[in-house]
C-alpha cells in the first residue's frame, strides 16, 4: 500500500480494502467494489485537505514520496548539466546545482535533494547542507549572471547542517554571504518552495525577485519540535508549535512573505506528481516571464525592498 500519513487512517483503511480485493480473483463484481472504493477514497482526501492543521501541513511536507528537485528536473527542464564543487573544499550532495532548458531558454537550475531510498538519503545527507553546498550554489549563480542566464530555485530542507565540521567551515556566513549576493545579483530569481523551508538553510538560496509555494510546503525560522523545545521544553508540543509559527503557505502570503501559492493535486503532491508539476510548470512560466520582462534596475530595485519591508508589519520606526 502506499504510505499513508498519520491522520489519513480513514484513507488507509480504505486502501487495505483494496488491497484484500485485488488479491482476489478477477470477477466484474470484484472490479466494481474496487472503483467504488477508489471514489471513496477521493471523497475523504477532499474532505481532509480541505481542513488540514498547521501540523498536518507539516506531515504533508515532509512526506516521503513527495516530488522533490529531480522530479522537477526529470518532468519540466531538459539538458541539464550538473556542477559540482565550489572550488574552495568539496562538493555538497545536498544542493545540486547545473545549466538546463526551460522551454526552451537557457536557464541556471538549483536547489536540495532530499533523496529517495535510504543509500540515496545518506548520500544526500537528508537535505541538510554544508557550507560549501551555499558557495557552490553562489558560484554557479554567478555564471548564471556572467551569462545572462535566469535562476529557478527550488527549496526543501529541514535546515542548514549543524554539525561541527559544518561550523567549523563556516556556514553560518557561507548563508550571510549568499543572502547578501543573491540581493543584487544581476539576473531574474525565481524561488519555488516545494517542500520545507528550514530556517536559514532554507533562506541561504531563496532570496528572489518572486517566492513561490506550493499550496502544502512550509517556511519557518525553526522547525515545530526545535520550537517547542525551546519555547516550552517539550518537543511533545509541536502541534502547537507549527500552529503559533505561521509556517503554512496561506499565513506567509498574508504576511507578505511569499507571492504566491502554488495549488496540489488534491491529496498532496506525492498522490500524483505528474499533476504537482504541470500546476509548478504553469505558475514557473508566468512569473518567469513577468520577472524577466523587467529593467535590471527595476528588478533589483524590487527585490531590494521587498526583503527590507518583510516585518515591518505597518509600524513606522522613525517616528518614536
Amino acid at each position: 500500500m502506499p504510505d499513508t500519513l498519520e491522520f489519513e487512517e480513514p484513507i488507509a483503511a480504505l486502501l487495505k480494502q483494496i488491497d484484500t480485493l485485488t488479491a482476489l480473483p478477477a470477477t466484474p463484481a470484484r472490479d466494481r467494489e474496487i472503483e467504488a472504493l477508489r471514489r471513496r477514497i477521493e471523497s475523504v482526501r477532499g474532505e481532509l485537505y480541505r481542513s488540514l492543521t498547521p501540523w498536518q501541513r507539516v506531515l504533508v511536507a515532509r512526506h516521503p514520496n513527495r516530488p522533490g528537485l529531480e522530479d522537477f528536473i526529470k518532468r519540466l527542464f531538459t539538458g541539464f548539466t550538473e556542477i559540482h564543487g565550489d572550488r574552495r573544499f568539496a562538493d555538497d550532495h545536498a544542493i545540486m546545482a547545473g545549466f538546463a532548458e526551460y522551454k526552451g531558454r537557457p536557464i541556471l537550475l538549483l536547489g536540495h535533494v532530499k533523496g529517495g531510498d535510504t543509500k540515496e538519503k545518506i548520500f544526500r545527507n537528508f537535505g541538510y547542507a554544508r557550507p560549501e553546498g551555499y558557495r557552490k550554489a553562489l558560484r554557479a549563480m554567478r555564471l548564471a549572471e556572467k551569462f545572462h542566464r535566469p535562476v529557478v530555485v527550488f527549496v526543501d530542507t529541514p535546515a542548514a547542517y549543524p554539525g561541527i565540521e559544518s561550523e567549523e567551515r563556516g556556514v553560518a556566513e557561507a548563508i550571510a554571504v549568499n543572502l547578501r549576493e543573491m540581493m543584487v545579483l544581476d539576473t531574474p530569481i525565481v524561488v519555488m518552495v516545494s517542500g520545507e523551508g528550514g530556517s536559514g538553510g532554507a533562506l541561504g538560496i531563496a532570496v528572489g525577485d518572486r517566492v513561490l509555494m506550493q499550496e502544502f510546503a512550509i517556511y519557518s525560522v525553526i522547525p515545530p519540535e526545535g520550537c517547542a523545545a525551546i519555547l516550552w521544553r517539550d518537543p511533545a508540543k509541536k502541534v502547537e508549535a507549527a500552529a503559533a509559527l505561521k509556517l503554512t503557505a496561506p499565513d506567509l502570503l498574508k504576511a507578505g512573505i511569499i507571492d504566491g501559492i502554488v495549488p496540489e493535486p488534491i491529496g498532496g503532491a506525492h498522490t500524483d506528481p505528474g499533476a504537482a508539476a504541470q500546476m509548478v510548470d504553469e505558475a514557473l512560466a508566468a512569473t518567469l516571464a513577468e520577472v524577466s520582462g523587467l529593467s535590471s534596475d527595476a528588478r533589483l530595485s524590487a527585490r531590494y525592498d521587498k526583503f527590507r519591508n518583510m516585518g515591518r508589519l505597518g509600524i513606522d520606526f522613525t517616528e518614536a
